[in-house]
């Protein structure tokens, strides 16, 4: 099919888009499960199911059916058993199944969510976790009559986006007997335990907590190791530091984690860590090495995506990991003595990695420009790539996919900068087109070589795009994601701005009278600035954004951490700063037609920033339009109802379809 044949990309098309993630293999390497999350257009519901790719023929087959969600698989250690999490009974529990077929078994009932699994050694026990109160036990987790009760709060980090008023609940490690299905809880954290994982002997775990004095304000995570039994665990790590994803050595004697000891707060780099057993030391292995470890990269296509953190080989002596990259996602091997390199870098979005530790060969997710995500088998050793699955192929097949393309360019103060351009749907030679400007959140995330649901409905609208990481955008070195700290609205604004004159000067095909913009949450920000700051642009879309930095201090989820380390500033000793960096404050300068959109549920960004901006605006005679989704956390373009992603998708094209075209 030519491309004059193929059909334009729809915001509807979020139906037959398949999510393909956290992929595990088998303990014998010769299968791997994975988690397909589809949309069913009847209802608009998610229902994500397990499959399992049979390696050497390619065979796929599904095993678990239904309209629920089925997730975070995990092969016993002999792999006769697979267990995962599911909601089938309303909430999500545990459950077990046998690799040789048959019924899944629900192995937990509580009121509140399990998560987590992990397989002791020998197999005969399952690590999880709950988040529970303080006091309370695993059977006396009853459901209350569901009478409206007053909540109490005794901490600033009383509530979190997407989980909402936590109730005084952290999340606690819990120990379930296979045998005897008696589940024991293990830590009785103040500040919960999380990332846990069991020692290769079984006899002890290692998880991570905050047990400072006041958790409130250090926001450290620390390394602990708990024997089985015991009653204290030990803290293997020190200082002003912020730990996370766990991972023993085969051996036992090496544990591996990633963080950073926050020399430059939010902004930044996550390091690759060892801890030596046998010298008690904990060294940084990748000092010297300007990476970002972590998956930084925006999309909008992978549902509830996990980060698959590092994996070791089999004999101990190395580990595969993920790193972010100049808007690509590289596969990198490291070993004990400190050498790092990459060992797949091409220009696309690895999401997803299982490693066979004895082969040196691994399943990876995949997603590049043009294709949502699929899944392939790598081989490390010979470079060769297998792909195993093909479950968007007839949907690109048929679609008009326009491909993104690279550009760099200098910055006002001789930055380079790193970005790119879509033409778009049906796209002419010696045709002028509107361009928008798409700003990515964060700010310290990274607009990537992957694919882009939102970019491709709205250059199937007519449309040029153009997205580039401005300053504080990870992939690019830790200097980079910290020039934004502190200037929020001064060189990341002449970022974008010189991104554009730039494109207007290299591509002939943009109407430089019709241009848009749009972002969401530090894109929203940034949105809210350039229509503060300039009337170049004829509409603009701000999404869950960030219009006031004195009331966002005390009604984010974060707000009283983030705006001290990002803006630099906090409403007590410095009330005029934050004033100062507020959009708000520019509201009379704002002439272009602004929509705004953002989510009732939105803890992060609350939605009282969209509202003030809303009403000033209107105060001042100016063009705007308030857009409220019920029910929706800052998550709703990613994770969020199908049916108002949707609605988003079309609210943003038929606002600039009213002013661009």
């Amino acid at each position: 099919m030519n491309s004059s044949q193929k059909q334009p990309v729809l915001a509807e098309d979020l139906y037959q888009l398949t999510s393909l993630t956290d992929p595990r293999l088998s303990p014998d390497g010769k299968k791997a499960v994975y988690v397909e999350t589809k949309i069913k257009k009847e209802n608009h519901q998610y229902i994500s199911s397990l499959h399992v790719a049979v390696l050497r023929s390619k065979h796929l087959s599904q095993w678990t059916h239904g309209e629920h969600r089925d997730h975070s698989p995990r092969w016993s250690p002999d792999g006769s058993k697979l267990a995962f999490l599911s909601d089938r009974s309303g909430k999500t529990q545990l459950y077990v199944m046998s690799s040789n077929g048959g019924e899944a078994r629900q192995l937990t009932d509580s009121i509140y969510p399990a998560s987590a699994p992990v397989w002791s050694p020998d197999g005969k026990s399952l690590l999880f976790s709950l988040s529970i109160s303080d006091g309370q036990a695993y059977g006396d987790l009853e459901e209350k009559d569901k009478f409206p009760e007053p909540l109490t709060v005794r901490n600033m980090s009383y509530k979190s986006d997407g989980s909402g008023f936590l109730k005084d609940r952290e999340s606690q490690l819990f120990q379930l007997n296979m045998e005897t299905k008696e589940i024991v809880q293990l830590t009785h954290e103040k500040k919960g335990a999380r990332s846990a994982v069991y020692h290769p002997d079984g006899g002890r775990i290692a998880f991570v907590t905050d047990r400072s004095e006041n958790p409130d304000l250090s926001l450290e995570s620390h390394v602990f190791i708990q024997e089985l039994g015991g009653e204290k665990a030990v803290q293997l790590t020190d200082g002003k530091a912020y730990f996370d994803s766990l991972s023993f050595s085969p051996d036992g004697r090496y544990l591996a984690f990633l963080g950073n000891e926050r020399d430059y707060f939010s902004a930044s780099s996550s390091k690759l860590y060892l801890y030596d057993y046998a010298a008690q030391t904990v060294i940084c292995l990748t000092e010297g090495l300007d990476l970002h470890i972590s998956d930084a990269a925006a999309g909008d296509v992978l549902y509830r995506n996990v980060y698959p953190g590092i994996q070791w080989t089999e004999d101990s002596e190395g580990f595969y990991f993920i790193a972010s990259d100049r808007g690509s996602t590289s596969i990198h091997y490291g070993s004990i003595d400190g050498a790092v390199f990459p060992v797949r870098a091409e220009e696309e979005h690895v999401y997803g990695l299982a490693l066979n530790p004895s082969e040196h060969t691994a399943v990876a997710g995949i997603s590049s420009l043009t294709e949502p995500c699929e899944l392939f088998l790598l081989d490390f050793k010979t470079g060769e790539s297998t792909r195993l699955t093909e479950a968007n192929k007839e949907y690109t097949s048929g679609k008009d996919i326009s491909k993104p393309e690279a550009m760099t360019l200098k910055a006002e103060d001789g930055l380079e900068l790193h970005g790119w351009i879509m033409k778009p749907h049906g796209y002419t030679e010696g045709e002028k087109y509107p361009l928008l400007l798409e700003i990515h959140g964060g700010p310290h995330m990274m607009y990537a070589n992957t694919y882009m649901h939102e970019f491709q409905v709205l250059a199937a609208a007519g449309y040029c795009l153009l997205f580039i990481n401005p300053r504080g955008s990870q992939g690019y070195g830790q200097h980079f994601a910290d020039l934004v700290r502190g200037d929020y609205g001064g060189d990341d604004y002449r970022d974008v701005m010189a991104a554009v004159d730039h494109a207007l000067s290299s591509c002939a095909f943009i109407d430089k009278e019709r241009l848009g913009v749009t972002g969401g949450s530090y894109g929203g920000f940034m949105t809210n600035w350039i229509v503060g700051h300039t009337n170049r642009f004829k509409a603009a879309v701000t999404q869950r954004s960030i219009s006031n930095w004195l009331s966002f201090y005390g009604v984010s989820d974060i707000g009283h951490y983030f705006t001290e380390w990002e803006v630099g500033y906090d409403p007590f000793d410095s009330p005029e700063k934050l004033w100062e960096h507020s959009p708000i404050k520019y509201a009379k300068n704002i002439e272009t037609p602004l929509l705004i959109l953002h989510s009732e549920k939105d803890y992060r960004c609350p939605i009282e920033q969209g509202e003030q901006l809303f009403i000033a605006l209107k105060r001042l005679r100016k063009e705007a339009k308030f857009v409220r989704f019920p029910e929706s956390s800052h998550d709703l373009s990613r994770n969020g109802h199908p049916k108002l992603r949707t609605d988003r998708l079309n609210l943003i094209k038929d606002w600039f379809e009213q002013y661009l075209k």
